[in-house]
């Protein structure tokens, strides 16, 4: 296609149980991705609690030079609120 609006959308969550290498895979394709999705597998559940090491992904996409949205699509354990807690704990 070649457009250069044209970006597709990195699903952490898919890519993991499809392949994994979610660092190379991110790499390979960062100037295609117009929008990051995360949740964490198994069970789709909030980064955190699942197999996917968060802390490391978001500081490669973040070394990677990524400057797009980065959503979430996830099931919360505890409902929205707590949910979301994630964030600060990955923050720090």
């Amino acid at each position: 296609m070649g457009d250069a609006n044209l970006r597709i959308q990195y699903d952490v969550y898919h890519a993991q149980r499809m392949e994994g290498e979610l660092g190379n895979t991110l790499g390979r394709h960062l100037g295609r991705i117009g929008h990051i999705q995360v949740a964490d597998n198994p069970g789709r559940g909030e980064p955190g609690t699942g197999e996917i090491h968060y802390r490391w992904l978001l500081q490669h996409i973040d070394a990677l030079g990524y400057d797009g949205w980065i959503g979430c699509e996830y099931k919360p354990r505890a409902g929205t609120r707590e949910g979301l807690g994630w964030i600060r704990s990955l923050a720090h």
